[in-house]
């Protein structure tokens, strides 16, 4: 994987790992409902500090994420999933996930298993139709 530099606005240089792990910590952490200053209690930084890690603008070191992870119930690949894979869901999706993404997975489980077959359905019927025109269905 070839390394490459995000320019922020603020002029800052962001390696691309920090901010998909970043990524992964903010995503698992609101999909337990975590706020960051409990997360950042459990891991023994300040909630400002969380904030960093999970813009990707300070770098967790091994043994803070370890923390993390433990804290979070994920193994540590979790936060690497999907990282530098051409294929992986990121390309997929055209992109990084978004909070509708992440709010539609926490709360499929809520849903009877028949409503989030139709869910899925609707899902699927969607992107088939987004494919193909290559236009966004206004609803």
């Amino acid at each position: 994987m070839a390394k490459v530099a995000i320019k922020t606005p603020q002029g800052d240089n962001l390696n691309p790992v920090d901010l998909h792990v970043g990524r992964r910590v903010a995503e698992r952490r609101q999909a337990l409902r975590y706020s960051q200053a409990q997360l950042a209690q459990a891991a023994g930084v300040t909630f400002q500090q969380i904030q960093k890690y999970e813009r990707g603008s300070n770098r967790i070191a091994a043994s803070r994420l370890w923390e993390i992870a433990e804290f979070l119930n994920v193994d540590l690949n979790y936060f690497f999933e999907g990282l530098g894979l051409p294929d992986g869901p990121e390309a997929r999706m055209g992109g990084a996930p978004t909070k509708q993404t992440a709010e539609i997975a926490r709360r499929a489980p809520e849903l009877s298993v028949r409503n989030q077959k139709l869910v899925l359905d609707l899902i699927q019927q969607l992107a088939r139709v987004s494919a193909e025109t290559g236009a966004e269905i206004d609803v």
